[in-house]
This record gives structure tokens, sequence and C-alpha cells, in this order.
């Protein structure tokens, strides 16, 4: 797989190559801005970028507004944005032209290289990912009396993992429960939340995310 890297700060750049390599990952381009990172999108056509939300020169959207573009131009591209904090704003305009192929993370979980591998590798394939944390967040906010209330506690961890791009038998995994116990409670949730349940895989995250916002 191959990847090209956008992070205006060196030390965390080259930490994550040296980690992303190590993972027999190849980094065919590095970026400091994101003119760099179009440069070098467009000349390597990589399997996925990574790139931050901030960059220079003004250090506000530039990342995400590169991301757009790379969507745009060369949708067989996968986007990973990695981000400080939860910014609720681009997650959602991240995710506005579809989830195929794109995921939001924070850099803590660079650390986790496991699981940082295994984003880069689920948006590379067109899946998707977001951070567990963007998932708290918004469902911590979720409307009174909105169509949430009517999920169980169970179907609620469910809907959290979906959230996180979670493939059914991960969830089963991580909830300890067999996978026909998921896919119950999948069926459950599309049902109470007037879901089409032929919206599977990464369509499920936009479609949490519409009624987290809602």
């Amino acid at each position: 797989m191959r990847v090209v890297i956008a992070e205006d700060s060196v030390l965390m750049r080259e930490g994550a190559v040296r980690l992303l390599e190590e993972a027999g990952i190849e980094v065919v381009g590095q970026a400091g801005d994101a003119e760099d990172l179009l440069r070098k999108v467009r000349a390597h056509k990589p399997d996925v970028v990574l790139t931050d939300i901030r960059m220079p020169p003004d250090h506000g959207d530039e990342g995400v507004r590169a991301a757009a573009v790379i969507r745009q131009e060369l949708p067989d591209i996968g986007v990973l944005v990695l981000s400080q904090y939860v910014e609720e704003r681009y997650v959602v305009e991240l995710l506005s032209n579809g989830t195929e192929g794109v995921g939001y993370l924070l850099k803590d979980r660079i650390a986790d290289v496991d699981r940082f591998v295994e984003a880069i590798r689920r948006v590379a394939e067109g899946g998707s990912v977001l951070d567990p944390e963007v998932v708290a967040q918004m469902m911590g906010r979720r409307r009174a009396n909105g169509p949430l209330d009517t999920l169980t506690p169970r179907e609620r961890e469910v809907l959290s993992l979906m959230a996180e791009g979670q493939t059914n038998r991960a969830i089963a995994a991580e909830l300890v429960v067999t996978e026909r116990a998921v896919e119950r409670h999948v069926t459950s949730i599309f049902d109470k939340l007037g879901l089409n349940a032929a919206d599977g895989g990464h369509r499920r995250v936009l479609a949490v995310l519409t009624y987290l916002r809602g």
C-alpha cells in the first residue's frame, strides 16, 4: 500500500513515516503544506492520503480543503484526516460528499500502531473510519426525544461502533457476542431509525451522523 502524508510538524511527520514503513506501508511522498500535498498526490497517485487539518500558510482548514479537492479529482484515493482535537464541523464537511474511502482520527491514535494501520487499510479499501471520541461527543449532544431515544443501551453501543466504521464481525468481537446477535441489533437500529438496511457498510456512518446531528 502506498501513501502520501501531509503534516507541517517535521517531528510528527517523520515519526508517522517511520511507523508506517515499519508496518510495511510505503510512503511515496511527504508534504509540509496543502499546495505541496496536492502536487505529491497528483504525481504519485497513492492508495491513501494522510493529512492534517491545519496547515501553512494560515493554519486554518487548508488540509480539509485539499482533501476535498483530492476526493473530487481522484475519488479512488482514500483520505484519512488527522486532527489534534475533535472538530465536528470538519467531520461533517469531510463526509458531506459521501463516506467511501474517508476517515477522521485524532493524532493520539497514531501511538496505537495496529489500530492506526487498520484505519489506513480500511480507508484504502473504500471503507470509512471515525474516531471514537467524535462519536462519543456527538452522541452525548443528541437531541432530547429524538430517534436515538428509542434504542436500547446495547443498540446504542452497536450504533457507536457502527459510526466508527466497524464491521459486524468486529463489533461482535468488541462486545463479546455472536455476529448473528449483532446483525439482529443492526436490523433493529435500522428499523427504529427508519433507515434502509441495504445502506450497509460505510454508508452506515453517514446515516448515523445524520441522526446524531439531528
